[in-house]
């Protein structure tokens, strides 16, 4: 598969993935799905919190997914729309400023409690108006909700202060998980310690840094799913990845596979492996610290972004890594992402790297910054982290600029970012999600946003988000994401550098599993099944 198609030619190849990969296994897929056996999988890591509301990470939402309902969720067959999961309908006033949802009256929480729209209120207040000590890292894009009502207890009302095209995506994020009322009154961070929700498995064990385990929850309401009588989550080093898949330690993990592990596992397991990928709804973004001098220059930063060839990146690390598709702020296969020429006319995607290089080194002179050193953090992870951090400190070497490449954990990383000590850092950008009002969230200005890691405020960006957060046509909304993404792209703030391909291995005896663009969306484990 090429990796710097157009647009339009992406959007060709993830439909003959979704036939190859979905549709090509049918015979298999069409027998009737079975109840019995344990999922086992692996997870890169301890879960950095156990809260779904603070999460931003696989390694919280891969433990974690299968506990909770959502009040409805994105259809992982098409991410474009949403469907029930906890709400069963619902309807929008013709202003969009109010929504009502009817609730499934047959909702329990793992303790035996009803699920009630009282539970659906204390766990969206508690996202939209955290208390004190309350981590809720998504708590800028819900402050149009002015209100939540509840005439019953199958019955909620989201009243809205400013109506948005993005409101059903925003509810249906997969980290909006829903918590029991009863016991947020009595402690407001008690999904931080204690795993007790409605979805499919109920929890039973965790051994830190070792395993998490799970049991078939037998009053789940979406019946007769779940089909698995269990998961086992196993805590695995990326490089203990391998083997344990091929020697069937662990029969999946719902990241990605570089290309090497997918072909290791290819030549080892043959028939017996099934291999899905698709284009990944994850980024690789280098954010730089506005805050601190000289990266509170725009000379400085769009510097550093034009030395970046891209487009030789994609063509080169797709062999070794994830990293494969040359793409702006939004998704490759989005109806939102720029077309190829309007991306090759954003500042660091033209295809003269030469003349980008030349400018580049042009505006390091003017801002008095040639000879420039930096200090790059970067997660210490394998596959993208480090080959995206090794290729970006050759990329600014070839413009005079010397990079120390410090790889830390993930925890260092985050202390990093919140307490604002670093010159550059290589995050990442996805939430599941491919609305431009929800992917746009984390730029705006950093005293707006809940996510803000480059600390800038930008009058500008905030004007042309809340456009682009309140127009319901299409045609008119997607000039506008131009106009942002361009302005960003210009001020180089965050910028993109690749976006991913996700690989995912299974056993040919692991069944109903649906390829979506992210790892974080369908994780309930609800649908997966074992044939015999």
């Amino acid at each position: 598969m090429a990796r710097h198609q157009t647009p339009a030619k992406w959007l060709a190849t993830a439909a003959i993935f979704v036939a190859t990969f979905l549709g090509g296994g049918s015979s298999l897929e069409a027998q009737q799905p079975r109840h019995g056996g344990t999922l086992v999988f692996a997870v890169l890591g301890d879960p950095p919190t156990l809260d779904c509301h603070a999460a931003s990470s696989f390694a919280t939402m891969h433990y974690v997914s299968p506990h909770y309902s959502l009040l409805i969720k994105i259809d992982p067959n098409d991410p474009s729309k949403v469907i029930p999961d906890v709400a069963t309908s619902w309807t929008a006033a013709p202003d969009h400023l109010s929504y009502t949802f009817k609730l499934n009256p047959g909702v329990k929480f793992h303790d035996g409690a009803p699920l009630t729209s009282a539970d659906v209120k204390a766990s969206f207040d508690r996202i939209r108006n955290p208390t004190q000590g309350i981590i809720s890292i998504r708590k800028s894009i819900f402050q149009r909700i002015s209100e939540i009502e509840t005439p019953d207890a199958s019955t909620v009302v989201f009243k809205l202060s400013s109506p948005s095209p993005a409101f059903l995506h925003t509810l249906a994020s997969p980290f909006n998980c829903l918590y029991s009322a009863s016991r947020l009154s009595q402690n407001p961070n008690y999904p931080a310690t204690e795993v007790m929700g409605s979805g499919p498995f109920q929890f039973v064990e965790r051994v830190a840094g070792a395993h998490w385990t799970a049991k078939r929850f037998d009053d789940y309401f979406d019946k007769p799913r779940p089909y698995l009588d269990g998961f086992r989550a196993i805590n695995t080093s990326p490089q203990a990845l391998a083997t344990a898949l091929q020697s069937g330690q662990v029969m999946t993990q719902f990241r990605t596979l570089s290309p090497a592990i997918r072909d290791r596992l290819k030549g080892a397991l043959g028939d017996d492996l099934k291999v899905y990928s698709r284009v990944y709804d994850f980024l690789i973004v280098v954010a730089f610290n506005t805050r601190k001098k000289p990266f509170d220059d725009v000379r400085v930063r769009r510097a550093l972004s034009l030395a970046i060839d891209r487009h030789a990146g994609a063509e080169a690390l797709s062999k070794v890594s994830s990293l494969a598709f040359v793409g702006g702020t939004q998704r490759p296969e989005s109806p939102w992402a720029a077309n190829e020429s309007e991306l090759a006319a954003l500042p660091g995607y033209g295809k003269d790297i030469t003349a980008a290089r030349a400018e580049a080194k042009r505006l390091l002179k003017e801002a008095g910054q040639e000879g420039l050193k930096l200090k790059l953090v970067n997660r210490n992870i394998a596959d993208p982290y480090t080959s995206a951090g090794v290729y970006l400190v050759d990329q600014w070497r070839q413009i005079g600029v010397t990079a120390e490449h410090a790889q830390v954990d993930v925890k260092t990383l985050v202390t990093s970012m919140q307490s604002g000590e670093f010159d550059a850092i290589i995050d990442f950008q996805g939430e599941g999600v491919d609305d431009p009002s929800i992917v746009f969230a984390r730029n705006v200005s950093a005293d707006v946003s809940s996510y803000n890691p480059s600390g800038f405020i930008d009058r500008k960006v905030d004007d042309l988000y809340r456009r682009i957060d309140s127009e319901f046509d299409a045609i008119p909304r997607r000039a506008l994401v131009r106009e942002l993404e361009g302005h960003l792209l210009t001020e180089a703030y965050q910028v993109p550098f690749l976006w991913l391909n996700r690989t995912v291995t299974m056993p040919s005896k692991v069944r109903g599993f649906i390829m979506t663009p992210s790892h974080f969306l369908n994780q309930d484990l609800s649908g997966l099944w074992l044939a015999e």
